[in-house]
């Protein structure tokens, strides 16, 4: 892998990473909250978005490595960029303003933005879409979870 597509590695990995230090979850609140039963334990959350976070970072790196970061493709890169502002939203929402309805509807964009990276990624770099597959289907549960926080709770 080339020393550009290491730097695009960390540089994706730390952007996704952002708004978990800017909106941080207020544990007495979420605590509070009833919970739908398939929400899985707040240990379990922090894994998988770490996982997630990871997959994202190597499918950009993949698409550098292929063909360079400046060349991915004006649609390719605004999903990408959509995908990052949607998935930095979704904290503030949640975190911040704590309306789950807003946030289950900014999930579907990100589910939606993520299907549209995969299609755009697949033309370039198969196992770069491929890695995106797990966060998108992670977003479409995120959803669901979000929509079923507000209805248990609102």
């Amino acid at each position: 892998m080339k020393l550009s597509s290491v730097v695009v590695f960390a540089v994706t990995f730390g952007a996704f990473l952002v708004s978990g230090f800017l909106f941080r979850l207020d544990r007495g609140y979420y605590d509070a909250l009833v919970k739908p039963a398939l929400a899985p334990p707040g240990y379990v959350i922090g894994i998988v978005w770490t996982l997630l976070f990871t997959c994202i970072a190597l499918s950009v790196a993949l698409l550098d490595a292929e063909v360079g970061i400046a060349n991915i493709g004006p649609w390719l890169g605004a999903a990408l960029v959509a995908n990052w502002f949607f998935n930095q939203a979704y904290s503030y929402i949640q975190f911040t303003r704590k309306e789950w309805l807003f946030a289950a509807f900014d999930s579907g964009v990100l589910t939606l933005t993520g299907i549209l990276f995969i299609v755009l990624a697949s033309r370039v770099d198969r196992t770069s879409a491929w890695l995106f597959v797990p966060y998108t289907l992670w977003t479409a549960f995120a959803t669901y979870l979000s929509y079923a926080f507000w209805a248990l709770n609102r």
